[in-house]
């Protein structure tokens, strides 16, 4: 039987505002096989970048557990955690956060070479994924003079460079307009489902997240499919 590549059992996660506590997460749960696309829609202040920051190992739940293919993080060490996010999970935000010094290729390669790969294999690897985003031709180019759906795109290579088993994006299309945002979220499902990445995207546009493979929503701080 197939590994979940992504397992958040019971997650509970609080915040206090003064004297008050603020309840976000009260036992969420969700599974993602390889090659799962998920849509995660709700309002905003349902707890979506609570769940994302916990699934991507950036934040720590008050209670419950990630698990990322069979390994339980909870117990982990900063360094471990570090780690393990760093080689098996790539993150796309609403904003691209590129290195605005360095061309589209080498934002590509950097996240490579802090991971251990040689420069020659990185490049090939980095120039290999923008072909495929459709953007190779402006592997040169710094993201100032790419237009927003481009950087997104790079964003995207960036991402998926080290070859991650988990996909985790944030609204990855909110900045754009629709028809941008229409070809950048078709080029990052071809990529997840190309490669058999496990994806969960955050997002409002429910005609996009009609095309993912399940749709969730967060209902009283717990995780509900949708039909």
């Amino acid at each position: 039987m197939t590994r979940p590549a992504l397992e958040l059992i019971d997650l509970c996660r609080h915040y206090r505002e003064g004297e008050a506590r603020l309840d976000i997460l009260i036992g969420a749960s969700l599974t993602l096989y390889p090659g799962d696309t998920v849509a995660l829609v709700a309002p905003s202040g349902a707890g979506k970048s609570t769940l994302l920051h916990i699934a991507g190992l950036l934040e720590q739940a008050d209670s419950g557990e990630v698990r990322l293919d069979g390994k339980a993080t909870s117990q982990m060490s900063d360094d471990a955690r570090t780690r393990l996010r760093r080689n098996s999970i790539g993150f796309v935000y609403q904003f691209h956060h590129l290195l605005p010094e360095f061309t589209a290729l080498e934002n590509a390669v950097l996240p490579q070479t802090i991971a251990g790969y040689s420069r020659k294999e990185a490049t090939a690897r980095a120039q290999e994924l923008l072909d495929y985003l459709g953007i190779g031709a402006r592997a040169t180019h710094r993201p100032g003079e790419l237009s927003g759906g481009e950087q997104q795109r790079v964003a995207i290579a960036r991402a998926v460079a080290n070859a991650p088993a988990v996909l985790l994006a944030d609204e990855p299309t909110g900045n754009l307009d629709p028809r941008t945002a229409d070809h950048v979220f078709a080029t990052l499902l071809a990529l997840a489902r190309g490669s058999g990445l496990a994806a969960l995207v955050a997002t409002h546009n429910l005609e996009l997240a009609a095309q993912l493979d399940r749709r969730v929503t967060l209902r009283d701080g717990q995780v509900h499919e949708l039909d």
